[in-house]
């Protein structure tokens, strides 16, 4: 299955190493904070910023539900979801592309005296490293839209995943709101421009993804970033003027129609 895909390489054949380099150069969410990186602080409010904004992931990765199973997360990133996986009792493997975000991950099991499995690779090859049908809960979040071959990842994921297991995927979508942004030379897919690959989906391609894999479950749409991206920056939180005149049962109705944000539960076939 060949996918498109939105960002500086669109047109360009982006590799996994071009993916790599533009996630070391800048790993998501690392600027959530202003304090030391890597010290306890500085995690709390990269942890704080994150859920603030994104209030649907808590409830999406169902943290406690994990408590003595065996979960992979590809994308650990600097490791936000990963320590709360960890914390509600789940035994955690994390894999990862960019080793600057993998090693901050690890300082940050190692400030929180947390234990957990980690890998730098790629997860288009995730059972060079990790074992077979061993997972039970397989969890993505925002990561699988950025990899060059992405129906190669959905095929790693089976292979290592129980066959009574669960999958848990964020991909971006292409009828949101941001989309439409995007389109209009409002926005960008990435808050870091130069993404070099970044693939919004229809509920069609999603079951391509996963055609003769997993059979889907649900495929709901949140998140509409409501703030004002130039006083977000500063740490400022002023939300833009027509989102801060709709009730909020109306901005909810929206981000279920128009969100960026695919959230994807998925079973094995």
């Amino acid at each position: 299955m060949t996918l498109p895909a939105t960002g500086a390489a669109t047109g360009a054949a982006a590799t996994a190493a071009d993916v790599r380099a533009y996630w070391d150069r800048r790993p998501c969410n690392i600027q959530h904070s202003q304090l030391t990186v890597g010290s306890r602080e500085y995690f709390d409010e990269v942890e704080a910023r994150r859920y603030m904004v994104e209030p649907h992931i808590p409830g999406f990765a169902q943290f406690p539900r994990w408590r003595g199973k065996r979960v992979l997360e590809i994308g650990c990133g600097i490791g936000t979801d990963a320590v709360n996986f960890v914390r509600a009792g789940a035994r955690y493997t994390g894999v990862e592309l960019s080793e600057v975000s993998l090693a901050l991950t690890k300082q940050r099991f190692a400030v929180f005296g947390l234990d957990g499995q980690f890998y730098n690779c790629n997860a288009e090859h995730l059972t060079t490293m990790v074992g077979l049908h061993g997972f039970d809960l397989v969890y993505s979040f925002g990561v699988i839209h950025h990899t060059p071959h992405q129906r190669a990842v959905i095929e790693q994921a089976r292979r290592v995943i129980r066959d009574d297991g669960e999958l848990r995927i964020m991909l971006y979508s292409e009828h949101s709101w941001k989309a439409i942004m995007i389109e209009a030379g409002f926005d960008q897919p990435e808050a870091q421009a130069g993404c070099p690959i970044a693939t919004p989906y229809t509920r069609g391609m999603i079951e391509e993804l996963m055609a003769g894999l997993f059979t889907i479950e649900s495929a709901e749409q949140a998140h509409i970033f409501p703030y004002k991206i130039e006083k977000y920056v500063r740490y400022e939180y002023e939300i833009e003027p027509w989102f801060r005149a709709m009730p909020p049962a109306m901005f909810a109705a929206l981000e279920r129609r128009l969100g960026w944000h695919y959230l994807v539960v998925a079973r094995p076939v």
